[in-house]
Formats: structure tokens, sequence, C-alpha cells
């Protein structure tokens, strides 16, 4: 177990919860993320857009991994990317691991730890 991404994982987690306000887990950060990409500011998504912000923060997350590359905006300024490989098989957990170094190193290269 790398100890030292943990605990950067739980301070990520601790500051995130403590701006919010709530119990805060992987996905409920994917779609911070997601917001965050488009770019729209606070307000109401139906479900489906809620599921597509998780999908632009998951491609978004992923892009540095090179399994995405940013295409391009849509008429509505959604951000959409186009495979670059595909992701391999991994356990629940692999993936879980996978997709929190991905959030950690998202956040922490485009500073938005809170303070």
């Amino acid at each position: 177990m790398d100890f030292e991404f943990e605990k950067r994982w739980r301070n990520l987690v601790v500051k995130l919860e403590s701006q919010f306000g709530e119990e805060i887990d992987v996905e409920a950060i994917l779609f911070l993320i997601g917001v965050q990409e488009l770019g729209q500011g606070k307000k109401r998504f139906k479900k489906d857009e809620k599921l597509e912000l998780m999908h632009i923060a998951i491609c978004r997350v992923l892009e540095p991994f090179g399994y995405y590359a940013f295409s391009h905006f849509d008429k509505d300024q959604w951000p959409h990317y186009n495979v670059v490989k595909n992701l391999p098989f991994l356990k629940d957990e692999e993936q879980k691991h996978l997709m929190k170094r991905a959030i950690l190193e998202y956040f922490e290269t485009e500073d938005l730890i809170p303070e």
C-alpha cells in the first residue's frame, strides 16, 4: 500500500467534504470535475446530463494517462473526447485506485485543492 498516496487522497477528500459540508465519494468528485470542465457555472442538471458530466470527468482525468484526447466543444459548449487507447481490464480495486490517482493528479495539476 502506498501510504503517501493514501495520505494525499484522504487530504483531498477531507478538504472537499469540508467545503461541501457532506461526505463525498469518487463518483461525487467526478461529478464536480465534470461541472468544472463544462465551465457553465452552478445550475441544475438533468439525470442524463449528470451522467455525461461524469463521462467528461473520466475522460479529462484519464487524458494525461494517454487513454483519451480532447476532440472539440459541441454547439452547446460541452467538451468531447476521443478514445486514444482502451483501458486495460482491471479488477474493481485496481480501477478504483486508477481513478483516485487520476483525480488526485487532476486536482494537483490544476491547483484546485481547496485550502
